[in-house]
């Protein structure tokens, strides 16, 4: 089901190339397949830094500094979370751009103020202001994922 991923990846891995720099993602309910589809391409260590995997709360905080409070605050699935997934992901890389990732991709885990296919979004070049965005997606948990990925990687594309 690759609908586009490859297209975007070989787009965003071509602007990082030309422009000289580095990416890393923080990826929650995706559980790194933003990640997996850049660096299918050959050569992505020359734009490619690393990946954040922090599915549970304690791993945002560990590994990206997200703030215990923020998280109790607001939840997990939050613009103020992906705000400082993505400044963590910045701050504990070589990176010039990051883009985080915080959703429910089901089929539980829903509330009626965010239902299954809520997916929060940010990204953020070095020394800029992040930029965040929230999309409601249909379909299944992988159809969730999966959209996730498209809009992660455009979202990116439109910071370069």
């Amino acid at each position: 089901m690759d609908t586009g991923l490859t297209k975007y990846a070989a787009d965003l891995a071509g602007r990082l190339h030309r422009a000289g720099l580095m990416m890393a993602t923080a990826e929650s309910c995706t559980g790194g397949w933003v990640a997996k589809v850049l660096t299918d391409i050959a050569g992505s260590s020359e734009w490619f830094d690393c990946s954040f995997v922090t599915y549970s709360n304690q791993a945002k905080q560990s590994m990206l500094g997200v703030r215990a409070e923020t998280l109790e605050m607001h939840g997990a699935v939050s613009e103020a979370v992906v705000r400082e997934m993505v400044a963590g992901a910045l701050a504990r890389s070589r990176a010039d751009l990051a883009l985080s990732i915080s959703g429910i991709a089901g089929p539980g885990g829903g509330s009626p103020e965010k239902p299954v296919g809520t997916v929060w979004f940010a990204w953020q070049r070095a020394g800029m202001e992040a930029v965040t965005a929230c999309h409601r997606f249909d379909g299944d948990r992988d159809a969730v994922r999966h959209q996730a990925v498209v809009v992660a990687m455009r979202g990116a594309l439109a910071l370069l």
